[in-house]
């Protein structure tokens, strides 16, 4: 099939490891101390003190931005519209003074490590830091612009000091910062031998295309949508006009370990997985299904889907309520809002909406529904209780992904079709700040570690700003 690679398929073929002088001091300290047991114990041991991995070729070409729109198909009561998700790393640009360090007792910053184990080594680890000011008043100033080896389709900060970018579909690529460093610390290839994962019926290397992901409430993994398989046995080539009848085979959702920097799983799903949820007390994630018009349940104890709930054309932005059964989905080609039974694996459409509703937001007690509706240029406030639009605001042109503020006083908008990213007050729907962005900005999340907004641009970039310098 077009796009397939042959590449030899192994484990440590699949990621390539930071060689920032931070990360590669902490494996050779961590190295240390594990020699040092060793002598302890009475143990003979061979000195290995190694430097960082060899990186491996990372994608080459020049970044894009975003292909054209697709013409959805017009099936059954589905209402055309338009999306690009049918998608089609390297150094950024962030800074960190890596030199070591001597404190007052002459011991080197080497040596002061070594004293802190193998913890160190985990940036996944990080908590998140109480931000000084609410968020819906201050302003966003622009700290980084991440570039090289970039096409990121979406970005999504774990909350403990990490970022997975996943870059559009033919890079084959999803890059994981450390939000702390704005420093890549590994470049995911999204080639498997899918046998090792128990996976059967695809010999040989296959190769998917990261989507979008969600990470555990812990940050310990991330579970990233591949919108279409390359290899063996998979079917038709998913694409963004597809019907339920054009034949699309099923995807994968890979799941991403950020304690050993490699995928750890795989969970076969539907065809063309686009956004992912996971549930508040981390049992069941859902996962749209683009051509399918299904949401894929998989049981994250199993690692397998369990069941599958059907919907109209174009399933895309999911929540899942804090009962962990009660979610809302949009079908974007359909323009409709559906509320999801998960144990009942039923839905129910409870609002016509549109054009072409795409992402849903949810406060955390579930009491708030936020909808962006990309082709109305519009977001709506909905009360879950009442299931009433109690407010609205007009972001800009063609709202794509949405980010809240972890106080939830602030909603941050990509406007694919202005390269702009804008700031609204929840509490009266203004939009109270804007800034400019590169060509289709089409990812966006808040990190909470470092109170700073990741936006991703199709073009090739990631900005980075901070949410908490300046006042309005």
């Amino acid at each position: 099939m077009a796009g397939t690679e042959s590449q030899s398929g192994t484990l440590a073929g699949r990621r390539q490891v930071s060689k920032d002088a931070v990360h590669v001091r902490r494996r050779r300290v961590a190295a240390i101390g594990l020699v040092g047991v060793l002598l302890l114990g009475g143990c003979g041991a061979n000195a290995l003190l190694g430097g960082g991995e060899q990186d491996a070729a990372t994608t080459t070409g020049t970044p894009t931005a975003g292909p054209a729109e697709a013409t959805a198909p017009t099936t059954g009561g589905s209402a055309t519209g338009q999306e690009d998700d049918g998608d089609a790393g390297g150094q950024t640009g962030g800074s960190e003074d890596a030199a070591d360090a001597t404190g007052q007792d002459g011991a080197t910053e080497d040596e002061r490590e070594a004293g802190d184990g193998a913890d160190d080594e985990f940036a996944w680890k990080h908590d998140p830091v109480a931000a000084e000011h609410p968020s819906d008043s201050t302003a966003m100033e622009q700290v980084d612009y991440l570039t090289g080896g970039l096409t990121p389709k979406s970005v999504m900060a774990s909350g403990h000091g990490l970022a997975i970018a996943n870059n559009m579909m033919y890079s084959h690529t999803s890059t994981v910062f450390d939000t702390t460093t704005r420093e890549q610390v590994a470049v995911l290839s999204d080639s498997v031998d899918l046998a090792e994962f128990g996976v059967e019926g695809h010999p040989g290397i296959s190769q998917g295309s990261p989507v979008e992901a969600v990470w555990t409430q812990d940050g310990r993994y991330a579970y990233v949508s591949q919108y279409t398989m390359f290899g063996e046995n998979f079917g038709r080539e998913g694409f963004d006009a597809c019907t339920v009848h054009d034949g699309v085979g099923p995807s994968m959702l890979y799941r991403f370990d950020a304690h050993e920097m490699e995928w750890d799983q795989v969970i076969k799903v539907g065809a063309v997985p686009k956004y992912v949820a996971l549930s508040p007390d981390q049992s069941t994630i859902l996962v749209s299904n683009w051509c399918d018009a299904t949401l894929s349940v998989v049981d994250t104890q199993r690692g397998e889907e369990i069941g599958t709930i059907a919907m109209d054309a174009a399933p895309r932005g999911i929540v899942i309520m804090p009962d962990n059964n009660t979610a809302y989905a949009v079908a974007m080609y359909a323009n409709q809002l559906y509320e999801i039974d998960i144990a009942e694996q039923s839905s129910e459409v409870i609002r016509e909406i549109g054009p072409r509703p795409r992402h849903l937001n949810l406060t955390e007690d579930g009491s708030t529904l936020y909808l962006t509706v990309s082709g109305a240029n519009a977001i709506y406030q909905i009360d879950t209780a009442s299931g009433e639009i109690v407010g609205e605001a007009t972001p800009g042109v063609e709202p794509r992904s949405v980010a809240m503020s972890p106080d939830e006083s602030a909603l941050y908008v990509v406007n694919y079709d202005e390269a702009t990213v804008s700031k609204i007050r929840t509490s009266d729907m203004e939009v109270i700040d804007r800034v400019q962005v590169d060509a289709n900005p089409i990812g966006i999340d808040y990190d909470p570690v470092t109170n700073t907004v990741w936006v991703a641009c199709y073009n090739g970039s990631i900005y980075v700003f901070d949410d908490q310098g300046a006042l309005l």
